[in-house]
Formats: C-alpha cells, structure tokens, sequence
C-alpha cells in the first residue's frame, strides 16, 4: 500500500474516530469528513484488510443533482427503458440522470484525496471485532487493541438471527463488461429491468447498462431464497448477448458476480458507541437491494449531526417505508403475485419520477397511494394486514 498516511501499525492507542472497512460506506463518510473543516483536526484511523485497488464492484443509482462522486461517476443515462412480456417503454428519467460508479475509482479518489489530512491514517490488517467498552469504541485486531470515541463499522461479522414475521431472499447476479466488434448499443439508453429472460423460481431480469456503441455492462439478477449454479448465469447471459441483443462477436473485459440481502430482518444501525453502517447498518433498501444512495444519505446525516449534537446516531427509516418494503417482500417471497407482472404495473401506471422518487424513501403520502393503486388491492391488502398483525 503506497500511501504517505499509511502505517503498518496504529501509531496511537486512541483516536477520535475509526473506520473499520474501507468500501463504499467506509469510504463515502471518510469523503465527508474530509469536506468539512469541523474533522480536519481529529484523529481517523481506517482499517480494512484488503488494499483497495481493484474493480470488485459497480454502484449505479439516480440522483437530481451532483454528488459528492460526481468527477469519477463513469457513466450516465438520461433515459432508461423497462421490458416485460405485458409492457415495455421508453423512459424518460428528468429530473434524475442514472449514474454509475466503478470502485476502483472510489476508492482511489478517496486515498489520494486522504494523503493531504495528516490527521488521517490507513491500516491494512484484518478486523476480528469491534464492541463498546467504559464509555469508548474498541477494535480488535489480531496483535493489538485500540480504541476510539466512535467505531464506523462496515463489516458485517453475521447476520441478525431470522425472527418470526421477518423475509429474506437474496439479490444474486452475475454481470459482464463486454466490448463488441460491430456497434451494438445506444450509450444514450440503459436497460433498468427486461423481465423476457426465464423465471428461475425468483423475480429474474437482465439490465444493461452502455459506455459506448460497442462497450456495455450485461448483468443477469435474480431475487430468490437459493442461489443458482455458476453455469447457469453464464448460460443466460450467452443467451441473452446472442438472442436479444444480436451480439455474436463480443470480448468478456470485466466480470463481477454478487450476492445482496434484500430482508426485513432488523440491522442494528448501532450499539454503544459502535456505530454501523452500509450493509451491517442495513443501508440497503429491503424491496430493491439499492443501498449507494442511502449510504450518501446516512453518511451525510452522521457527519450533519456529529457537528450538532457531538453524537452520529441518525435517525432510522420513516416507519411507513419499512411497511412497504415489507409487504413487498412478503409478496414476493410467499410468491402471491410474480414479479415481473407486479414490476410491469407499477412502471405502467406511474411516470418514472414517481417511481424513482418512491424507491428513495422521499415520496409524499399521495405519491405513495399512487404507487398502491399501480398493484392489485386483492394481493396488497391482505399482505399488508398480515405484515400489520405482526408490528402490533
């Protein structure tokens, strides 16, 4: 790891705060602290075992305006198109633009930006645990412990127990890079969701995403309980290069493969003075699997009120987006209703504003009543009374 803040030790035995794991949560909040003034004097330790430098995953999400990201965002769409075998459009998206980052340009953004805060330290070492102790933050590392005021834990040691009432299926996929020999694509149009793939006993959909004519990301997800067999995404995506986008000639640049919980099991957003956050803070929305923009979200919230109250415990999802994540969930897990015609009502009936503005947890009541008018009352509403019941 070439870094002027590197060490191959703490050079403390406390800081002011630590950040165990350097992804995409870990890295977002250390970008916040070092825009603002108010951290430019603390001690940050950041800790992950792995030195951050390659493409091990691509975030792609919507926003209005510029992020914090916006210089290394790699790609973006001002339309997008939904296809199912019931309905199929082209979508304009203003006022968002699609977008999509790569990690290895997060993550290099962030270190270099970092080796100009002194205050600022990385340590390549493996993390076995990190709990609260007399008032302070601690880490456990193989050869030593240290501390802190708070610990931003990103690492997801073991999932929460499975209670009663609670879902849980998983959002698997295995996507391609892919460089073709003749134009193919339309860089100017993504492919958000094409449900005329086959159903694999789960909500399955292909999303295509293009850089240029001849470059795009093909991406095969399947929302599911059990995962498939490696051979099995390879087979589909063959297929759907060959068939659907009439590829014959294409070159394999990049391949990322994935697995994203999509549960309404409870992730405990802190502890103590252990404070979670991106996957193990359950910054990942239940009925999507979207989990970029809700970590910008969180981050900026736990900076916003460091600076305030001294303390970063931000406040939890609105309760009436946790109803609707669960009755979705409870729909597509107890298979009432497929999700490609549940999918296929809703974009139908709704401009993609509504839509996207619903998905960020930022609709207004009467935003959401359109959305529950997009899908059959007959299904919803006993999902919904059953999710109800068990909350009381």
């Amino acid at each position: 790891m070439k870094n002027s803040n590197n060490s191959n030790e703490p050079s403390k035995t406390h800081y002011d705060y630590i950040i165990t794991g350097a992804g995409c949560a870990g890295s977002s909040l250390l970008m916040r602290m070092m825009s603002d003034v108010f951290f430019h004097d603390k001690s940050i330790l950041v800790i992950d075992h792995s030195a951050k430098n390659n493409d091990d995953r691509t975030w792609c999400f919507w926003e209005k305006e510029n992020g914090i990201f916006e210089d290394i965002v790699a790609h973006q769409w001002s339309y997008a198109q939904f296809l199912s075998t019931t309905f199929s459009s082209r979508l304009p998206l203003s006022p968002y633009k699609y977008k999509m980052i790569r990690s290895a340009d997060l993550y290099r953004s962030v270190r270099e930006r970092s080796r100009s805060f002194p205050n600022i330290e990385w340590l390549q070492e493996a993390v076995v645990s990190v709990d609260s102790h007399e008032g302070k933050a601690r880490v456990q590392l193989p050869s030593a412990e240290i501390s802190s005021d708070y610990v931003f834990n990103s690492i997801l040691f073991e999932y929460p127990a499975n209670k009663t009432g609670h879902y849980f299926f998983w959002q698997h996929f295995t996507g391609w890079f892919i460089r073709t020999t003749q134009p193919a694509f339309d860089p100017g149009l993504a492919t958000l969701m094409d449900f005329t793939v086959e159903q694999n006993g789960g909500t399955s959909f292909m999303y295509v995403l293009p850089l240029s004519s001849h470059t795009a990301l093909v991406e095969y997800t399947v929302f599911s309980e059990s995962l498939l067999e490696a051979e099995m995404y390879e087979r589909i995506l063959k297929e759907y290069i060959s068939s659907r986008l009439q590829v014959k000639e294409y070159t394999i640049t990049h391949a990322e493969n994935g697995k994203i919980p999509m549960t309404s099991m409870p992730f405990p957003m802190h502890k103590d003075r252990v404070i979670n956050i991106g996957v193990a803070g359950g910054d990942i929305k239940p009925s999507s699997g979207y989990a970029f923009q809700f970590i910008q979200k969180r981050t900026e919230a736990i900076v916003s009120t460091l600076q305030t109250t001294g303390k970063p415990y931000a406040k939890k999802t609105a309760a009436k987006f946790r109803l609707y994540d669960n009755i979705l969930l409870r729909v597509l897990q107890k298979k009432l209703m497929s999700g490609d015609v549940l999918f296929a009502g809703i974009f139908q009936k709704n401009p993609p504003e509504r839509i996207l503005c619903f998905l960020d947890n930022e609709s207004s009541l009467l935003q959401d009543l359109s959305i529950m008018r997009s899908v059959p009352s007959r299904v919803f509403l006993p999902a919904a009374f059953h999710v109800l019941k068990k909350w009381l």
